[in-house]
């Protein structure tokens, strides 16, 4: 009986093979992106990558507006999946990446590229900015020399920044923010930034 890989199977040794093959990454998992859900992304220094898991047990039912979110987020976007989704490439934008997993016969995974992954031109700066916690947006704030807003929304800020700062500049930002990015810091630097600038 053929083995079916599931998620869970993948999602750990596929993270180590990007980190053993991509150079310096770092990788966010299960981020909210418009009405969906990215399985992954992956953080490099020239952008961010979308990455959506399909195992054997998973159908295409929701690739396509899964799709849809991905390149608005991320600069560029792959689809890894097992050997039951031979046929992907008929599903996801030809732009897109695809990653075939499958068991190396030693019980662990084994992963290759069917298809590099290209730029996502349809990529939206203000979607990326909208991944950021406040405080990461005001480091771009200082880092740019502008205003800090302190009573402003955090879409009027990233609106400043779009209005502001260079392209390039940001996107390169946005990543160094999302490569220091401290989970175990971030609490109390939120109720800091809450407290100092409650009305």
């Amino acid at each position: 009986m053929t083995y079916r890989i599931h998620d869970i199977d993948m999602r750990e040794p596929l993270f180590e093979w990007l980190e053993a093959t991509c150079g310096k990454v770092r990788i966010i998992e299960e981020k909210t992106i418009g009405r969906s859900r990215a399985d992954a992304f992956m953080v490099t220094p020239e952008g961010l990558v979308g990455i959506e898991i399909k195992s054997d047990a998973d159908t295409y039912e929701r690739l396509a507006s899964q799709t849809k979110n991905y390149d608005r987020y991320f600069d560029a976007n792959m689809v890894v999946v097992g050997s039951s989704h031979s046929r992907v490439a008929d599903h996801v934008p030809a732009w897109w990446g695809i990653v075939m997993a499958e068991l190396d016969g030693h019980g662990g995974m084994a992963f290759a590229v069917a298809r590099p992954w290209q730029p996502n031109r349809k990529v939206s700066r203000r979607r990326k900015l909208s991944l950021l916690w406040r405080p990461e947006l005001n480091n771009i704030l200082a880092a740019n020399g502008m205003h800090r807003y302190a009573a402003k929304s955090k879409d009027f800020v990233a609106k400043k920044i779009l209005e502001t700062v260079d392209p390039a500049t940001l996107d390169r930002q946005i990543c160094d923010e999302l490569f220091e990015r401290d989970y175990t810091t971030i609490a109390d630097e939120l109720d800091e930034w809450r407290a100092a600038h409650a009305r």
